[in-house]
């Protein structure tokens, strides 16, 4: 019996219980018979959790982007590894094979240590969603020097204090990035970034949107002309399974953002095994998630985990609405995607617009479908099953962060009954537990309280870069020997896990701690509401009220504001109880939100 992929539910739970009461041998099978290494681990895990200190196979030596290209060159060299789906539908995707895909990353590769960087350097990438990226990626892996994506959303003050941050010795930028009809100056936002970084010693210039560029004097140089003279072979280096693999920053409730740092093997044995189960990857499939790789999602199942897997993976540099609202429905059927993971923002968003948008296309070539970043409402859960998945596709709703690496809580396709807006079930060596006020775990079913992880696995985040006492105060101190994840949780009769949202969007009201995500997911229920967030605002007697923001879908909805306060508060008391009613409703045109879609309620309750 393979333990690389789970068939069934009988399966899983074997597997699960496995991997709970021997995790040593659960991985260490795992990590042998899937991967290509120079020398075998001492050790699977070793840990001291008081510390926050963790390492997977101890002493193994392995190259990543060895294993996401080299080994795969034999069997399906002339296989797509990378569909590019460019901004503009008019301009042709392009195929890039394993075979170019080696190629590339070797010149790649070359250059950059043409350039002086060596393993253990840190290399920014600030570039939009275009083939370079990806070769980039895999070629600092290659060389062992440590990737810090920064999403080419971000502002010149942001670049800047992520480079300084991790002392980055190089950047890679391009002239400009596409985003639906703008052009955004990439390389205008670097310059200004480094107006203050002293340890930029290096900036390389890839060409998208043939703008005009200023580029400086032994500081700056285009990129193609020394792609042009590298040469197309490099022999990977040997690191260490521990070796940083990359920085990924992730935003600090408070303070600076925290550089999550990821290693080399556990990561790697991690996402690559999570990718085939949870989107049941097949060896002809092409496999679409509509991310970005500034985020970990991009990072892990873009790149990494698809690659590991010997898969076509989609990169779409666009955005939904351009040219049009049908352009995600167009893609899956020009390239016949049979797997396609995305954000319920995004699905939100659609849901608002005509459903013949969809219906224009042929989508049978859908075998998965998945959803990412947030808890996914019911109203969209069923627009999105219905519709995109024509009620045939499993809709896997998954639950993880950019701290571990890999998703965590996640329905199985074909295997776990799917249960709108729940994330069900762990996946084998994730242990989930449910935490109360007094750091007690709660046993037993039908309960909630704040989400726990109690056992290591592969793919967790090290460290914070230069600040490892922050990371143990982060998420090792609230709850003494466990993860916390800093989301709220509840397990239902079965033992499913729904998540609730942020535990500091836990709102207690009169003695009872209301999670605001399933509030507004009853609010968007509402035939006349496309989004809300709901924050906490201090009353006399209750100690905390509810105050909610909701927008319209049209805006100025015609009827009586009043009555359609009336009618969300009924729907609320209908769905949830009384106690969860809003005190204050306001109606909004817009949330403030993060750049990967977060809705920032400390800005709403300010």
């Amino acid at each position: 019996m393979s333990y690389y992929k789970i068939n069934d539910l009988e399966n899983y739970f074997k597997m699960y219980k496995k991997s709970v009461r021997e995790p040593r041998k659960f991985w260490d099978k795992i990590a042998d018979e899937n991967f290509s290494w120079y020398q075998r681990w001492d050790k699977v895990f070793e840990f001291d959790i008081e510390e926050a200190q963790f390492k997977w196979f101890t002493n193994a030596k392995v190259n990543i982007a060895k294993n996401c290209i080299d080994r795969h060159l034999n069997k399906r060299g002339d296989k797509t590894a990378i569909i590019f789906e460019p901004n503009n539908p008019e301009e042709t995707a392009k195929h890039i094979t394993y075979n170019d895909l080696y190629t590339n990353v070797a010149k790649m590769a070359n250059v950059l240590k043409s350039q002086g960087i060596k393993k253990g350097d840190r290399v920014c990438i600030y570039l939009p969603m275009i083939p370079e990226l990806a070769f980039a990626v895999l070629a600092c892996a290659r060389i062992g020097a440590i990737h810090s994506v920064v999403f080419a959303g971000f502002s010149s003050d942001a670049l800047s204090s992520r480079i300084n941050d991790s002392t980055c010795k190089l950047v890679i930028t391009s002239d400009g990035a596409f985003r639906g009809n703008k052009i955004i100056d990439l390389k205008g936002i670097v310059d200004e970034a480094l107006k203050d970084c002293p340890t930029v010693e290096k900036v390389l210039v890839t060409k998208r949107t043939n703008g005009s560029i200023s580029l400086k004097e032994g500081r700056d140089f285009l990129l193609q002309p020394l792609l042009d003279e590298a040469l197309d072979t490099h022999v990977a280096e040997i690191m260490d399974a521990e070796d940083p693999l990359f920085i990924l920053y992730t935003s600090g409730s408070t303070g600076k953002p925290k550089g999550m740092v990821h290693t080399t093997a556990g990561y790697m044995v991690y996402t690559a095994y999570t990718f085939k189960n949870v989107f049941n990857y097949e060896e002809e499939d092409v496999y679409w998630c509509t991310a970005d790789i500034g985020w970990i999602t991009g990072h892990s199942y873009i790149l990494y985990g698809p690659l590991l897997n010997g898969a076509t993976t989609v990169m779409f540099e666009g955005v939904p609405s351009y040219p049009n609202f049908s352009r995600y429905w167009e893609v899956i059927q020009k390239h016949k995607v049979t797997q396609f993971y995305t954000a319920p923002t995004a699905i939100r968003a659609l849901s608002k617009e005509s459903v013949d948008y969809v219906k224009r296309f042929e989508l049978n070539s859908l075998k998965v479908i998945g959803s990412v970043g947030e808890p996914i409402n019911e109203e969209a859960w069923h627009w999105y099953n219905d519709h995109v998945g024509g009620k045939r596709c499993p809709l896997v709703d998954t639950w993880w962060q950019t701290e571990t690496g890999g998703i965590m809580i996640s329905p199985i396709p074909f295997v776990t009954p799917t249960k709108p807006t729940y994330a069900s079930l762990p996946l084998p060596g994730i242990q989930p537990v449910l935490m109360d006020e007094l750091r007690n775990e709660i046993e037993g079913n039908q309960v909630t309280g704040s989400l726990c992880i109690k056992f290591p696995w592969p793919s967790m985040a090290r460290t914070i870069w230069g600040d490892h006492e922050r990371y143990k105060e982060t998420y090792f101190s609230q709850y003494p020997g466990k993860y916390f994840t800093g989301d709220g949780a509840l397990r239902d009769e079965v033992g499913y896990y729904r998540i609730t949202g942020r535990v500091d969007d836990v709102i207690i009201v009169s003695g009872h701690n209301l999670g605001t995500a399933p509030i507004e997911d009853t609010i968007n229920e509402h035939p006349a509401v496309a989004e809300s967030a709901i924050v906490g605002f201090s009353h006399d007697v209750k100690g905390n009220a509810l105050y909610g923001f909701v927008i319209l879908k049209e805006s100025g909805e015609s009827r009586n504001q009043d009555n359609l306060r009336n009618e969300i508060n009924n729907l609320i008391s209908d769905k949830i109880g009384p106690i969860s009613k809003l005190d204050k409703i306001q109606f909004v045109d817009g949330l403030p939100k993060t750049r990967s879609g977060k809705i920032m309620r400390r800005i709403l309750r300010k």
